[in-house]
Formats: C-alpha cells, sequence, structure tokens
C-alpha cells in the first residue's frame, strides 16, 4: 500500500465480503476490510500493543462483536490515532499550511477571503470557536437558496478523497438506467490504487446499475466506480467529463485526476465546490436515493446450487447510519463522506429540519479524533438552523455556466467582466433547464461582491428528504 493513500477511516476501510459460513443473509460482516496489515509498521504516529489492546476493549465495550475486535487489533486497525480517539503530537510534523491570501471570489468576495466569514447580528447564536471548528475548510448553506450561512476559507484548494465521488456521480449516474446489468471484466477493475475501499465486486459476476451505484455511496466502493468507469467509456474518459460538468457547475477549484477521489497529485477541489456538487446531485431522485440510504444488501458470490448470495452492507456516512461514539443526526439525509492521508477526513451532508435544508462540507479537522469530520458538521447544522434567519449571508451557491447571462465564465478575480458574469451566476437564474422545476420567484435586494443589486432568485427545491432507508437490495 502506498504510504500517500492510506485509508485511515474506520468508514472508509470497511466493505462488504461475504460471511463466515453459517451467517444468515441479510446480517453484516464481521471484518470486512482492505487494510494491509505491512501498513501498521509503516505508520509512525502507531501506539504499541499495549494501546492496541486498550482500544480492541474499548471498541468490544462498545457493541462490536469479539471476532471483528481481535481481528480488527491483530491487523492494526485499532492502532490508528482516528479509530483509537487518540491524537500523538510529532515534535518534527510540519507545522499546518496555511489558506492562500487570494482565493477565487466565486460566489462572493468574502468567500475567497481567508478565515472565517460570518456576518453576525444581534440575537443570532454566536458560531463555535476555533476550538471546535478545527477544520481547515468549511461552509454551511441552504441548499435550496443556496445562501452561504458561514464559511472558512471555503474556496481553498484541498484534496477530497471521496467526497468527489459526488461529482462521480453527478456525471455518469443520469447515463445507465438503474436496471441495466454489467459482467465485470478484470480490465473494469484495473488501476485501483492500494488500500482502496472497495465494496467487494467479483470478476465475471453480474452487477445491476442499481448495485453498483449502492457500493459507490454506501461503501464508497472504488470497485464499483472503476466498473461504472468502465462501463462509461473507461476512466480516462470518465474523468474528462467530470471535469467538464465541473467547469459547467461553476466548480472552478476542482482539479479531477481520479474517478474515485483517491489520493493523486494535483487533484483538488474545495469546500465551495463540494456543495455545489451536493447541491446538483440532490435534484436527482436516484442520487437521493443512494445517499440516503443506510444500509441495503449486495449481491455475493454464487452457491453450488447457482444461486447468487447476499450480504449487507452499511453507509459509512457516520452521521446517517452512526457508529459506537456517535449516534445519527437528526434529518440527515446524505451526501458523501471521505478519508485520504492527503485529505484527512472529508465530508458533505445535508439535513432537513422543518422546512428548512441545509448542506455542509467540512474538510481535514486538525483535531484528529475518531469520527471529528462528523462532529464538526453536526455543530455547524446545529449552528446554521439556529442562526439561518439571523445571520445576513456572507455569500451564494452560484448556478450552472448555462444561466449565466451571456457575459462569458464567472471570474475568480471578480473585476472587469467576470464582475458581470458573477454578479449574473449569483443573481440569474439557479435551475438548469431540463433538470429541476423552479417553485417561484423571489425579488429583492442582494448586497454581494461590493454593490447592491436588485436581483430576481430561483431556488432550487427539494422534496421532503428522508434519512436512513433500509433496501433490500435489486
Amino acid at each position: 500500500m502506498g504510504s500517500g493513500s492510506i485509508r485511515r477511516s474506520a468508514g472508509a476501510l470497511f466493505r462488504g465480503v461475504l460471511s463466515a459460513s453459517g451467517a444468515k443473509v441479510g446480517t453484516f460482516t464481521d471484518v470486512p476490510t482492505t487494510f494491509s496489515a505491512s501498513t501498521a509498521s509503516t505508520d509512525p504516529t502507531a501506539p504499541n500493543a499495549s494501546a492496541t489492546t486498550g482500544s480492541a476493549g474499548r471498541a468490544a465495550r462498545h457493541g462490536f462483536p469479539l471476532r471483528t475486535v481481535a481481528a480488527l487489533a491483530s491487523s492494526g486497525l485499532l492502532a490508528t490515532p482516528l479509530l483509537a480517539g487518540t491524537a500523538h503530537a510529532d515534535p518534527k510534523a510540519p507545522k499546518a499550511p496555511k489558506p492562500p491570501a487570494k482565493m477565487s471570489q466565486i460566489g462572493g468576495d468574502r468567500l475567497g477571503t481567508p478565515g472565517v466569514q460570518v456576518a453576525q447580528t444581534p440575537g443570532a447564536p454566536k458560531l463555535p470557536g476555533p476550538d471546535v471548528l478545527t477544520a481547515r475548510s468549511w461552509i454551511v448553506s441552504d441548499a435550496e437558496s443556496g445562501k452561504v450561512l458561514a464559511a472558512k476559507n471555503a474556496h481553498w484548494q484541498l484534496a477530497p478523497a471521496s467526497t468527489l465521488k459526488m461529482l462521480f456521480a453527478d456525471t455518469v449516474l443520469p447515463k445507465f438506467p438503474k436496471d441495466q446489468k454489467h459482467t465485470v471484466r478484470p480490465a473494469d477493475l484495473a488501476g485501483m490504487g492500494a488500500g482502496s475501499s472497495l465494496v467487494g465486486i467479483r470478476e465475471n459476476l453480474s452487477y445491476s446499475v442499481h448495485d453498483l451505484w449502492l457500493g459507490v455511496f454506501l461503501r464508497s466502493g472504488n470497485d464499483a466506480v472503476h466498473t461504472l468507469s468502465a462501463m462509461n467509456g473507461g476512466t480516462k474518459a470518465t474523468v474528462t467529463q467530470m471535469q467538464r460538468h465541473a467547469k459547467e457547475l461553476n466548480a472552478r477549484d476542482t482539479h479531477v485526476v481520479t474517478p474515485d477521489g483517491y489520493d493523486a497529485p494535483g487533484q483538488v477541489s474545495s469546500a465551495y465546490d463540494l456543495s455545489l456538487f451536493a447541491r446538483s446531485g440532490l435534484q436527482n431522485p436516484d442520487f437521493r436515493e443512494y445517499c440516503s440510504t443506510a444500509s441495503a444488501q449486495f449481491p455475493g458470490d454464487k452457491g453450488k446450487n447457482g444461486k447468487r448470495a447476499t450480504f449487507g452492507i452499511q453507509n459509512t456516512n457516520r452521521l446517517l447510519s452512526g457508529d459506537y461514539d456517535i449516534k445519527p443526526y437528526p434529518g440527515i439525509a446524505g451526501v458523501k463522506n471521505g478519508s485520504t492521508t492527503n485529505a484527512g477526513s472529508t465530508f458533505t451532508g445535508v439535513a432537513q429540519r422543518g422546512d428548512r435544508k441545509l448542506l455542509v462540507t467540512v474538510m481535514n479537522p486538525e483535531k484528529k479524533e475518531h469520527n471529528e469530520a462528523y462532529r464538526e458538521a453536526a455543530k455547524l447544522l446545529d449552528w446554521g438552523f439556529a442562526a439561518a434567519d439571523k445571520v445576513e449571508p456572507v455569500g451564494r451557491l452560484v448556478g450552472p455556466r448555462s444561466e449565466d447571462d451571456g457575459t462569458g465564465a464567472v471570474s475568480a478575480k471578480g473585476k472587469g467582466k467576470g464582475d458581470r458574469s458573477t454578479q449574473a451566476a449569483l443573481d440569474g437564474a439557479d435551475d438548469r433547464s431540463g433538470a429541476w422545476t423552479a417553485l417561484g420567484l423571489t425579488t429583492g435586494a442582494l448586497a454581494l461582491l461590493g454593490v447592491v443589486a436588485f436581483a430576481v432568485h430561483r431556488r432550487w427545491p427539494l422534496p421532503e428528504l428522508v434519512r436512513g432507508r433500509r433496501r433490500s437490495g435489486k
């Protein structure tokens, strides 16, 4: 396994495999992991054996099966700081990088300014401080209106990990009917990075498109991504299409190298762009179904009688499915999580409370506690729901280029021609023809980019979001 791409999150490591003989169909397997034991000795932060034993004991007390605990402890999984919930400071470790002094101003000039951006008003709840929100970059916004309630380094280009799979789904999901079948060839699975998170796809077996997308969203399966990419003309073609779609969505911080989000030189995105991908994807009912599914049955190998077995898979989004140290977030309905060495932990989520639907993206918390990205996302959602009507927006999630006013692409510099198109992207129609339907128009005054402009805004209406659907697998 390459040291630059070790999956260090429990959610990214677990994958579905057939359970041992005697296990009932519909139960979850004990030790589905792609972790290589050889990496345990190369991790400079790994604790000693006694620490591992303590971690195993804590996991057992929190309800993990003993076989799972034993296997995880022996493989070194419970020895990693993120899983054990402990951080080991390295005095020789490099200092945390700082965001660029100038970043893209798409969506508003404040979003291109380093540091926390919030327009606090009297009576509004106080935003949690830096001791609570430690992520290098984060953003919380209204999923329908696109108003950004608060952000920190929203346009900082960082490694996205598997949250990039939202763009993959945005690009490829509409191309194949969910009941279409595909028999996996060895070439389909070629090129996956060492230590990739997998759902457990087998060569020479057939899977429906529905199965494959469950593998992408629930297990973050790079094997499912590569299979769908092969159906789509190959990895190179898929990457090209993803980059083109990112450009259409005005996601200018994103550079795609791999379709699955695996660490690669030059592969970056931003909290702002990831929110654009989620917001666009949520307009698709199939996208909403997959990202909100908490657990499902996945096809396994053929038995002696020729029939396919199934095994249970669970969503690695811990605000959706929960974990031994975190409960599902009330109203959560997706979207996607990720974790790699370069990216740290990343997460984009959508949640509903009453009629309000909020998006949150968190990238690479400095605090390396177990499930920290989810905890910080939950804190931002709590604040956002309490503050939504009490703070002024600091920017806006823009619409796609197809809804530009014709003056050209949105400018990152916010000068000259770009000013007009940025303002148009902020103030123009937000719905893409044929993709979603506007429920109404709201006219108002908006002060963004240093100017006050009267504008017509269309919301991106989302249906009632449903959390944690359990599906039997088709």
